[in-house]
């Protein structure tokens, strides 16, 4: 992500992370339904009526639905029409084509990010692309597996999970050093090229990755450039390898994990996860959900990881998510962060956020329980702001 952008939203809002137990309640038979507010303040309904304005007129690009509660209210749930038939038909390049350009069946394929079939929404259905922010569903997973037993734990060692791949004696080493820990805060310590890159740049390790017969051992066959724990850089590649770990420790691939132990439990019945050519599951960005559900995956970190009186989550899961596992990530002396596959900003880590390919945006604010949700799909050629620091105003305006 650009450094300009992860400035942009370096906001002062106080977070309180009350680490004391929270006390585990009755189960709850009926599903979760999000109350209706039917007033709202007056600087909120003009900040919003602001932003659906600039939206309708293209000032942000392609902006798909917008999503914003407080607690377990609903306060803004917006849909806007976008024609990518007609957007991204002619589209060709390293990463997909249009479907007007397309020259037989089998380029129109999950990871086609120019074909309408399958981006932004999954086949004419209301789940949308994730891209990145699927990484932190990802870390909500393991979390999960970590409450349930299959993982010991955020400091077990890795190099177990990947002992029967081609491995360099360098490489077998580094791993042996490697904990769950440095994959979920970006501090794998190879090289790798991503941040501020399209994909479709033929230096992007990412584009690479997706195009290779085996992401893991294209991962694994990265040179190392510093110790496990001691340098953050942004990777999919880190967060392809929890997927395989995942796998390897629960005997089912994450998706199918995650369907039992998240989804069914958060009464989430409407998914896509996208599958590598290895048949695993796709970490780094292959969730489609509906909006409302992705709010409730977040809310989860709000009640502690407990779901109608259910634990789902370690008890500190939230806390220790969210703390700023690799500092000044860019080396210059400011405040941003980054947690267990969340971004974190502020000097109080006020803000934890998921943000993806295509400008995909997941704003948590702990202290207030406020949730603010950006689909889009700006990967055209098209100019456009960023929403990112007027959907923060908005933000600021919930009460």
């Amino acid at each position: 992500m650009n450094k300009i952008l992860v400035v942009i939203f370096c906001m002062c809002f106080q977070l309180s992370c009350n680490e004391k137990p929270m006390e585990l309640t009755k189960p709850v038979d009926s599903k979760f339904e999000w109350s209706q507010v039917q007033k709202l303040n007056p600087a909120f309904d003009e900040s919003l009526d602001s932003l659906v304005h600039k939206i309708e007129a293209g000032k942000y690009g392609y902006i798909d639905e917008i999503f914003i509660t407080k607690g377990d209210s609903l306060l803004v749930a917006t849909k806007f029409k976008n024609d990518y038939d007609l957007i991204g038909g002619e589209m060709k390049g390293k990463m997909g084509c249009g479907h007007k350009v397309c020259e037989d069946s089998t380029k129109v394929n999950i990871y086609n990010y120019y074909h309408s079939k399958y981006h932004p929404y999954y086949q004419e259905q209301d789940i949308h692309t994730l891209q990145s922010i699927t990484k932190s569903v990802l870390s909500t997973v393991i979390g999960v597996a970590i409450q349930n037993g299959k993982l010991s734990g955020v400091d077990e060692t890795v190099y177990e999970y990947f002992k029967e791949y081609d491995l360099t004696p360098a490489m077998e080493e580094h791993l042996k050093l490697t904990t769950i820990k440095d994959l979920l805060a970006m501090q794998f310590g190879v090289v790798w090229n991503e941040i501020g890159m399209s994909l479709e740049m033929d230096e992007s390790n990412v584009s690479e990755m997706e195009l290779s017969d085996d992401w893991v051992q294209y991962v694994l066959s990265q040179p190392i450039e510093a110790a496990p724990g001691q340098k953050w850089n942004y990777n999919s590649g880190a967060s392809q390898l929890l997927s395989e770990i995942m796998q390897q420790a629960t005997g089912v691939t994450l998706s199918a994990y995650a369907q039992k132990h998240l989804f069914e439990k958060l009464d989430i019945e409407e998914y896509f996860w996208k599958s590598t050519p290895k048949g695993s599951t796709d970490a780094e960005g292959g969730l489609y959900l509906t909006i409302e559900d992705l709010g409730k995956i977040a809310r989860l970190y709000f009640l502690e990881g407990i779901w109608q009186g259910k634990r789902i989550l370690p008890g500190g899961w939230a806390h220790k998510s969210f703390v700023k596992h690799a500092q000044d990530i860019y080396g210059d002396g400011g405040t941003e962060g980054y947690g267990f596959q969340w971004w974190m900003t502020g000097h109080q880590a006020a803000l934890a956020v998921g943000l993806g390919y295509g400008n995909q945006i997941l704003v948590l604010k702990p202290a207030e329980e406020v949730i603010g949700i950006v689909y889009a799909w700006n990967i055209f050629d098209q100019e456009g702001e960023y929403i990112l620091t007027d959907l923060l105003s908005l933000l600021e305006a919930v009460e």
